[in-house]
């Protein structure tokens, strides 16, 4: 098992970001997906499920928010995740509730990767967070399986 979370630990550091609007960094937010709890590859129609139920509960702290897409660089995985305007400790709490590894958190324009059970990796600084968005003029469709 610490092999696999070693594998998707590095795979979390080259994800990029799909959005199809620019995010001010003046506010620290969190990235959360709800998608594949516990690195388990779910079918499509379990990963909108859990994806709506997340969205209800971001909901919930009646602060801004926005789609995006966390992908592969070479787009060969994606999964539907949120931009939640919320302080880190909320978003790890998210995390542990959608029994996901981590979390992304935005400061002052840096990202970080945070483990949601921090005896699992260390926090990682990815750098400046621009450098890992990508926009796009419309979300892809992830529904269905590739």
């Amino acid at each position: 098992m610490e092999n696999v979370i070693d594998t998707l630990w590095h795979e979390y550091q080259s994800t990029q970001f799909l959005f199809t609007q620019r995010l001010s960094c003046d506010f620290p937010f969190a990235i959360i997906t709800a998608h594949n709890p516990s690195g388990l590859l779910l079918s499509p129609s379990q990963n909108r499920l859990l994806d709506r139920q997340l969205q209800s509960k971001i909901q919930q702290y009646n602060s801004p928010y926005r789609a995006l897409v966390g992908a592969a660089p070479d787009l060969s995985h994606m999964e539907k995740s949120w931009a939640v305007f919320i302080d880190k400790e909320q978003a790890l709490e998210l995390g542990r509730e959608f029994n996901q590894h981590a979390i992304y958190y935005v400061k002052q324009g840096m990202l970080s990767l945070v483990a949601c059970n921090d005896a699992i990796m260390p926090e990682v600084d990815m750098g400046v967070f621009n450098h890992c968005l990508h926009l796009v003029n419309e979300l892809p469709d992830i529904s269905s399986p590739k």
